[in-house]
């Protein structure tokens, strides 16, 4: 048996992680320096011709699915989902998408109603995550998506959410 290159050992490391992993816990858990850990994600990052990639967000790895697989990803997780999100969840999660990071007071300006429910329940669905304090007096939690958000819809980085749509193209849609 061959030993595993260090691209292969990070990319099982990934797969069985149940948390994004920071560069330095992966280069402890591979035993390797930090700059041989950095070269060996570029590398595994470079790989796009699979179903899975891998996905960095604030200095947190992950593996997610391709962008080319997301929509049979998307219908499988949809078939095999057992409790849809409700509308007031998903207008909830669609904010802090497209805004986020935010507080849930910023939230609940948006939405113009208490949020707290639901972001409770998008945080235990692992949809979005704690992303820090806000430099706002009381210091409030500031919530953004997390990587299981990500990776349920196929995404790399918020980056890649597709445009919302335009003041006029809300319009001619009612």
């Amino acid at each position: 048996m061959t030993t595993p290159s260090l691209t292969t050992k990070l990319e099982a490391i990934l797969f069985v992680a149940a948390e994004p992993l920071s560069l330095e816990r992966l280069a402890v858990a591979a035993d390797t320096p930090v700059a041989d850990t950095q070269a060996a994600l570029q590398d595994l990052a470079s790989q796009t011709s699979r179903g899975i990639v891998l996905s960095e967000l604030g200095g947190q790895y992950r593996l997610t699915t391709a962008p080319a697989a997301s929509a049979v990803v998307r219908k499988f997780l949809r078939d095999e989902s057992k409790s849809d999100l409700s509308k007031a969840a998903l207008e909830t999660l669609a904010i802090v998408a497209y805004r986020g990071p935010l507080t849930r007071s910023q939230v609940d300006t948006v939405r113009g109603v208490a949020s707290d429910t639901m972001l409770r329940n998008l945080l235990a669905r692992g949809l979005i995550r704690e992303a820090g304090r806000s430099a706002e007096p009381g210091r409030p939690q500031l919530y953004s998506v997390s990587h299981s958000f990500l990776q349920h819809f196929g995404l790399q980085s918020p980056a890649d959410l597709p445009p919302l749509p335009t003041t006029s193209e809300q319009s001619h849609a009612h």
